[in-house]
């Protein structure tokens, strides 16, 4: 009996551990989430998208840069500016990279690997490099709308009820009380306005808030138990094996979905047992491709859409991540 609660702590003081040192930046993520949701036009984006490809393709990335925004909100946020004239291949490799290359997923990873510095500019490059060639791949094969829907029909809609409110409102142009009842009609739509822009970053914060916590808390919970049960010795067998580690730390963290503003905390526990190219992987490809994200891109795109991005992801995941260990992580 006393073994299992030595064991239950155990659980418990690696669980609290991993939580409260990502709980700051999992708070700082939604407060900027819901800033950028309520307040940055998506029209500003659009007629800042460039033409040409490789310039679609930084540009996606200097998006992740100033908006960052969690995997968790960034599908609905996508799905809207490309009803805004976004193209395809820029929001899908903003899709990708969002969640990683933000000063936020920088500042957490660089606090949980203190003693490793490197990891944290290896965790932005190397999302960098998977960014360039999946772009480049979707500029040069990509011919089909991948698209579950067509585009211009989910935005047909709404242009025709903007036609019928505009209609309406000229037809009342002639009221002879005009001045008067639009000035009190203006002042107070203008409080309702700010009410309800209130009332919805409240809310999509506080649903931002439970989602994220509540994948956090679940991997943190798995990590902890992992560490705790499973053999030391037999984590470092799997942890140090030169291919073996990055496959297993990468289908660890498509299972965890961790938020990318928290992932690292639960990677740097395992620094003593696993490769550091092998937790790399888990860093880079768990914020690109894991269970919740599959669900979202599978509501957007074609499932063989979705099946063939996440196997190139896999693979060039892999591939950097094996030479980012060998030349920078050694």
């Amino acid at each position: 009996m006393g073994l299992v609660i030595y064991e239950i702590r155990l659980v418990f003081q690696a669980f609290m551990d991993i939580f409260l040192d990502a709980l700051p930046f999992m708070l700082l993520g939604v407060l900027l989430s819901t800033v950028v949701e309520n307040y940055i036009p998506e029209a500003f984006i659009r007629r800042m998208t460039p033409r040409h490809p490789l310039g679609g393709i930084l540009f996606a990335c200097v998006l992740g840069i100033m908006f960052p925004l969690c995997e968790c909100g960034m599908i609905p946020f996508v799905r809207r500016l490309m009803l805004k004239g976004m193209p395809v291949y820029i929001a899908v490799i903003f899709i990708l990279v969002g969640p990683i290359l933000n000063p936020i997923v920088f500042a957490s990873t660089f606090m949980a690997f203190r003693g490793e510095p490197a990891m944290a500019f290896s965790r932005m490059g190397l999302t960098f490099g998977v960014a360039l060639i999946v772009g480049l791949l979707l500029t040069r094969f990509l011919k089909n709308s991948p698209l579950r829907q067509p585009i211009q029909n989910q935005a047909h809609a709404p242009h025709h009820h903007n036609h019928d409110h505009n209609h309406s409102h000229s037809h009342s142009h002639s009221h002879s009380h005009k001045h008067s009842h639009d000035h009190d009609h203006h002042h107070g739509h203008n409080h309702t306005h700010g009410d309800n822009r209130m009332m919805t970053m409240i809310s999509h914060g506080t649903t931002e808030l439970f989602e994220m916590s509540k994948y956090l808390m679940l991997g943190a919970f798995l990590t902890a138990l992992i560490q705790t049960f499973v053999a030391k010795e037999s984590l470092s067998t799997i942890g140090q094996g030169p291919f073996i580690s990055h496959v297993f730390m990468m289908g660890f963290a498509y299972l965890l979905s961790l938020c990318s503003t928290t992932d690292a905390f639960v990677a740097a526990s395992f620094a003593t047992t696993f490769s550091s190219g092998s937790l790399l992987a888990f860093l880079v490809f768990g914020p690109m491709i894991d269970v919740k994200s599959t669900l979202m891109l599978l509501s957007i795109f074609k499932a063989r859409f979705v099946l063939t991005l996440s196997i190139v992801v896999a693979v060039t995941v892999l591939t950097g991540s094996l030479l980012f260990m060998h030349f920078f992580l050694a």
